[in-house]
């Protein structure tokens, strides 16, 4: 599944507005890095995205099962070390419902199947073209 996402930024340090198909979001940097902080940063949106699938991927699987969740929470923590090029993503997962033992040990599981999980895990590429 390909996805194309447009980034332009103006003169305006750092105010970015990233649009996906009729979908757009604002991302910036924090005041500290010259930024007005009006968005979210980078390092954001990629846990942001980390989060999101997970909670879908966890919704949708536990809507098919028909269990008791009410609410699914996903908070990301991402830390990166430049210097050793490693980005560590810690990943906390609670649930407002009534799971047992066998359930939760599950949805561990499907948790780690999510797209992007699978796609930060798998080897990357990135190609760069100037036109």
């Amino acid at each position: 599944m390909a996805v194309t996402v447009k980034a332009s930024l103006g003169k305006t340090k750092y105010y970015t507005e990233v649009t996906a198909g009729e979908n757009r979001i604002i991302t910036d940097e924090p005041i500290d890095k010259g930024g007005q902080n009006k968005g979210f940063n980078p390092f954001e949106i990629l846990a942001t995205s980390l989060a999101s699938c997970t909670a879908a991927t966890l919704r949708m699987y536990i809507e098919r099962k028909e269990w008791d969740v009410e609410n699914i929470h996903v908070e990301v923590e991402l830390e990166n070390y430049p210097l050793t090029k490693r980005a560590v993503f810690k990943r906390d997962i609670t649930f407002e419902g009534v799971l047992d033992d066998e359930q939760t040990k599950r949805l561990h599981t499907i948790a780690d199947a999510c797209p992007v999980h699978k796609m930060l895990t798998n080897e990357i590429e990135i190609l760069t073209k100037f036109s």
